[in-house]
């Protein structure tokens, strides 16, 4: 990890993570100190003397709310935080071992392809100019290639290497202008080689780290190459792209991403409620048993072993697991005993009101305002909401959440959508303007559609 990386983590205290949360979390703020908290100890972990280290596990986290009040957008913007490998699964995609389903251990080898891809990207920004450099050469020796060794008397001369070289340099400054851009070039390009590819295995689905055309090229046609004719700029892509390639070195890739997983990952088990259940509780049999059985499935994952991976054998001991969960049918003591004290903190989320709306309306650095003016403003026209505007649109969504289903924030999207719905379809046909919504033109397109009961059941 850069120094860079490691100073800016050393800044993160919980309330610098807290703070960084609010730009686009409303409220909830034991939720976010938890997290914080949970967040600032990896890197104290990092700080102490190994033998202490290695006995310090990571306090989870469940985190109970209905949908929509913030549970997975807070784990999200954690991992971004941090750049942390960072995975979210539904817990109930996942069957215990013998049932049709994916086995929990994919959980683990997801979260080490998601590191890898996070560290390719930054071993590539590392050698970015030394990709840029050497596909350059291979642009301006395809232009101008290197002249024929002269033997003899008239080698000592070397006048042809020197005009070679000044020539060199005026295409290089002409390449570098852009106006060599669209000039054709024929370029040697290998061909692609298929995809690795998975299979079910007694441990589930794992990809095989050969792909078939790896073991017969000649069949597939890997390893061969052809001449293709493209552009100049085309060719200074694809030579940059094989250039990042070469770069990589994947054993050191493959080591810094299974460090990375195992003492920075963060696994966000979301709908964790729906796998609540015991044997015998539901009639004994049926899925209850299925529940259980993922249970018992997670229980070694989230308490400490060692997954195979392709890349490598990684211990899950100091991943942090964060369970999400609504828990309206069950309750946190419907998990078995042993997967309730593996997350040891919980935090109860609360459920959104009118004023949390509004704030969620304007406020954060993503709200929906915001982005509806943004996508408008590409077609000339300026949209204004008035605070009245944003205040009906916030009680709407409350009225609707108490006589329907609570689905907290994510009403306002189904809200704003039909404010948003006839100006969204002819903002292209009429032109630069400006218009203004404001509480009567809500009221308008929403209010008779949510005092219908019925019809706001299917449409809001």
């Amino acid at each position: 990890m850069s120094i860079e990386n490691e100073k800016s983590k050393m800044s993160l205290t919980p309330k610098k993570i807290v703070k960084s949360l609010d730009i686009y979390i409303i409220g909830q703020k034991n939720a976010k100190k938890s997290v914080s908290i949970a967040l600032r100890n990896r890197y104290r972990r990092k700080q102490l003397p190994q033998d202490i280290a290695e006995d310090i596990i990571p306090k989870n986290i469940l985190m109970i709310g209905p949908t929509g009040v913030g549970k997975t957008e807070i784990a999200r913007r954690l991992s971004k935080l941090t750049s942390s490998p960072f995975i979210k699964i539904e817990a109930s995609k996942f069957t215990e071992v013998g049932y049709v389903g994916r086995d929990v251990e994919s959980i683990i080898r997801d979260l080490v392809r998601i590191s890898i891809d996070l560290v390719k990207v930054e071993k590539m920004a590392q050698n970015k100019e030394k990709a840029r450099k050497n596909a350059e050469e291979k642009i301006l020796s395809i232009l101008l290639p290197p002249p024929k060794k002269i033997k003899g008397p008239a080698s000592e001369l070397n006048i042809e290497a020197e005009n070679q070289d000044q020539t060199r340099e005026k295409l290089k400054k002409l390449f570098e202008d852009g106006k060599l851009d669209e000039r054709v070039v024929e370029i040697t390009v290998k061909s692609g080689g298929s995809t690795p590819f998975e299979i079910f295995s007694s441990s589930g689905v794992e990809e095989i780290g050969i792909s078939i055309g790896e073991m017969m090229p000649n069949m597939f046609g890997g390893g061969k190459s052809k001449k293709r004719k493209m552009t100049i700029k085309e060719a200074y892509e694809y030579f940059f792209n094989e250039e990042q390639n070469r770069l990589l070195d994947m054993d050191e890739v493959s080591k810094i991403a299974i460090d990375r997983t195992e003492q920075m990952g963060i696994v966000f088990l979301d709908e964790i409620d729906k796998i609540a259940g015991r044997e015998g509780s539901g009639g004994g049999g049926g899925p209850m048993v299925s529940r259980e059985g993922v249970q018992r499935d997670l229980l070694p994952i989230i308490e400490g072993t060692t997954v195979n991976t392709r890349h490598g054998m990684v211990k899950t001991d100091h991943i942090l697991f964060i369970g999400a969960g609504a828990f309206h049918v069950t309750k946190p003591s419907d998990l078995i005993p042993e997967l309730q004290g593996r997350f040891p903190i919980r935090v109860e989320l609360d459920s959104l009101s009118k004023d949390d709306f509004v704030k969620i309306l304007n406020e954060p650095k993503n709200a929906l305002t915001k982005q509806y003016t943004a996508l408008i403003g590409t077609e000339g026209i300026e949209i204004e909401f008035t605070d009245d505007s944003i205040h009906e649109i916030a009680q709407i969504a409350e009225d609707l959440n108490s006589t329907a289903e609570n689905i907290g924030a994510r009403r306002l999207h189904t809200i704003m959508e039909k404010v948003m719905e006839d100006i969204s379809f002819e903002a292209s046909d009429v032109g630069a303007g400006k218009v203004k919504i404001d509480k009567q033109y809500v009221i308008d397109k929403v209010k008779d559609i949510a005092e219908n009961t019925d019809l706001s059941k299917y449409i809001l």
